[in-house]
């Protein structure tokens, strides 16, 4: 009754908010199925006593439970949204500073959507070397009951091209099953695939668009996340017809695609006829030296991808641990310390929920102190 009673109170809410009701509507509502669920409720007090308290004491129960869980996975995230690392010091992490890139494909772990987690930080602050091709894999249940598969993956990089590292955020629906391992290892790698090749046309397309000053960031490519579908990348041929610019009437040559010029031609005012007509002309020499280029950087990328998939894939995730700041009060140092690892140490890990094999399972410990 008491679950009655709480959703007639929220529907009255929902009758204003949501569907843009007159309030007097919503306040008839409450008082005349309110009365009612209100008499049922006083009538079910009288039972108490009698053992009413005991489903009462076991729902208090459950919801501590669920308020630990949930105010630990708060300061959990906070944690790590406060103490990751910055794409500088990924980028400055080379054989200079006694790091190793060694073969494989290393698949990263992680909540965070931007930066560098600060288990990945630990891990190679503890052990110099890290993959040839890293990934970092956010998994992300989204309020919707199902994810189609061509919006499920997000791809972008992180850093430039030459790094071989990118993020993918993987999202799923409430109702969605998770796929298994190696189903999930063979996507993600035909993901990364339609990735790079559509990054680099794109890369093409921007060096031929007068919009973008023929110019492609890697600062903001890395903060740049594309939904990769079955069917997101388009072939070179299709890509250059969308791509492609109309020749116009100068003939005139263009060493350089910073260059290019564009001839406006004003027409007198028809109320039939655009005000003016913009043209583009593109040296065809540097364009073919332009595509060549990428199309050799492309291939190099996708077979390092191949070969990296060839050396295996090993699986990364943080093993956390919380400990409470000294100072703290007896309720959080009860809650955090002793109830959330409990449940922690009793629960179903990641690498279980994740279905990561346990030969290709490299955790990472971390203590959260919050």
């Amino acid at each position: 009754m008491t679950v009655m009673l709480v959703t007639t109170c929220l529907t009255s809410l929902v009758i204003v908010v949501c569907w843009h009701k007159p309030p007097i509507l919503a306040l008839f509502f409450l008082l005349f199925f309110g009365s009612v669920e209100l008499l049922y409720f006083s009538a079910s007090l009288t039972k108490f006593r009698e053992g009413a308290w005991l489903p009462i004491l076991l729902a208090l129960f459950l919801m501590i439970i669920m308020l630990i869980w949930h105010y630990a996975t708060i300061k959990k995230y906070e944690y790590d949204l406060h103490n990751k690392v910055s794409l500088e010091w990924l980028l400055a992490l080379g054989p200079s500073l006694g790091i190793a890139r060694v073969p494989g494909i290393g698949l990263v772990f992680t909540d965070l959507t931007t930066g560098i987690p600060a288990n990945f930080s630990r891990f190679v602050t503890n052990l110099p070397a890290y993959h040839r091709v890293l990934v970092f894999v956010c998994v992300k249940s989204v309020p919707v009951p199902h994810v189609t598969p061509e919006e499920r993956y997000l791809v972008g990089r992180v850093g430039p091209a030459t790094h071989r590292s990118y993020r993918c955020i993987v999202r799923y629906g409430y109702r969605d099953v998770h796929q298994d391992v190696d189903s999930f290892e063979t996507e993600l790698v035909k993901k990364l695939s339609d990735f790079i090749q559509y990054d680099w046309y794109r890369t093409r397309g921007n060096s031929m668009s007068i919009e973008d000053d023929g110019s492609h960031s890697n600062e903001s490519s890395s903060y740049r996340l594309t939904v990769i579908g079955t069917t997101s990348f388009c072939s070179q041929q299709g890509y250059e017809s969308q791509q492609s610019v109309q020749p116009g009437s100068v003939s005139v040559g263009f060493p350089t695609v910073q260059s290019l010029t564009d001839v406006i031609e004003m027409e007198p005012m028809d109320a039939h006829a655009p005000e003016r007509r913009v043209r583009f002309a593109v040296d065809d020499d540097h364009e073919s030296e332009t595509r060549s280029e990428v199309g050799v950087q492309m291939q190099e990328e996708l077979e390092d991808l191949y070969a990296a998939q060839e050396a295996g894939i090993a699986f990364i995730l943080g093993h956390s641990y919380m400990k409470t700041k000294q100072g703290s009060s007896f309720i959080k140092k009860l809650a955090l310390n002793y109830g959330y690892n409990f449940l922690r140490r009793n629960c179903r890990g990641p690498d279980v929920s994740l279905k990561v094999p346990p030969v290709s399972l490299l955790e990472v410990g971390m203590v959260y102190i919050v």
